[in-house]
């Protein structure tokens, strides 16, 4: 098959590697750095440079770009969409993306999902890609017919032969509802967390808990501004609740209530070991 892959940073860098390593397909590629695409090219993770004349040809065309770059490239490009052709993006938020790519694929006949992998770094650019980047991981796919077995099956056999595990499919709502509290929460603890005047004379006095916290801490500004933004409502929940609950701890520090602080405790521990299971 020809793919095609749009943005070549991690994400896609990286699925162009892993397409050309564990498949025969060809691969075109595309990325605003018009040097990162000569150098795809060289470094023989694309076969050539997707562009409108071939566009047409991609049996999958696999969108790796911000959330409202992607909606703008479809809206260009979605006249030159194979009918037959597969279109996921690989964003952090579903809502907004699908809701727009939805009317668009339905307007120009092609079959769009959203899609989520769930693998990545705390670095990013082309640089960073690897082939090795999916393997063992999932993929969140959010179509807009979740009874579509044929599609599903097919696409499924896809991500799987590029070293996908598995595969998870849900609704766009819930995707991002539960992405709010897996990832964005995480890294606006993170990025919070490391703001501590403490956090400039951290070393000799830390250890593995530090390193786990302040992992996401460092990231793209850009990209993640605009995830939150676009997935505020359900944020806000998450930022809110931690807060309430960061509150109790305190509380009872405060009231010199050992009693409650105990029993705070052990029930974090004992939520963690129930959904561990």
């Amino acid at each position: 098959m020809n793919i095609g892959v749009v943005g070549l940073g991690l994400i896609g860098g990286s699925l162009c590697k892993a397409i050309k390593e564990n498949t025969d397909h060809a691969v075109f590629g595309f990325d605003k750095d018009f040097s990162i695409n000569s150098y795809a090219v060289m470094d023989g993770s694309i076969d050539a440079v997707l562009d409108d004349s071939n566009i047409n040809e991609c049996d999958y065309i696999l969108l790796c770009i911000y959330p409202k770059a992607t909606i703008e490239f479809l809206r260009e490009k979605a006249p030159f969409i194979n009918s037959k052709a597969v279109v996921i993006d690989c964003g952090g938020i579903k809502r907004a993306i699908c809701d727009e790519c939805f009317a668009l694929s339905d307007e120009f006949n092609f079959n769009f999902i959203g899609g989520h992998p769930m693998a990545g770094l705390h670095h990013s650019g082309y640089k960073y890609s690897k082939a090795t980047l999916y393997k063992d991981a999932s993929m969140i796919l959010t179509p807009k017919n979740t009874d579509d077995i044929v599609l599903l099956e097919k696409v499924t056999a896809f991500i799987k032969s590029i070293g996908f595990s598995s595969v998870t499919v849900t609704t766009p709502d819930k995707h991002d509802e539960i992405i709010a509290f897996t990832s964005q929460l995480a890294h606006v603890v993170s990025n919070a967390y490391v703001k501590s005047p403490q956090a400039k004379v951290h070393k000799g006095f830390s250890a593995g808990s530090y390193k786990d916290l302040t992992r996401v801490a460092k990231l793209n500004e850009n990209m993640w501004a605009e995830l939150f933004m676009e997935n505020k409502d359900n944020l806000i929940f998450e930022i809110e609740h931690i807060i309430n609950a960061l509150s109790q701890y305190k509380e009872a520090m405060e009231n010199e209530d050992t009693e409650t602080l105990k029993a705070l405790l052990k029930e974090g521990s004992d939520r963690k070991k129930a959904i561990d299971n």
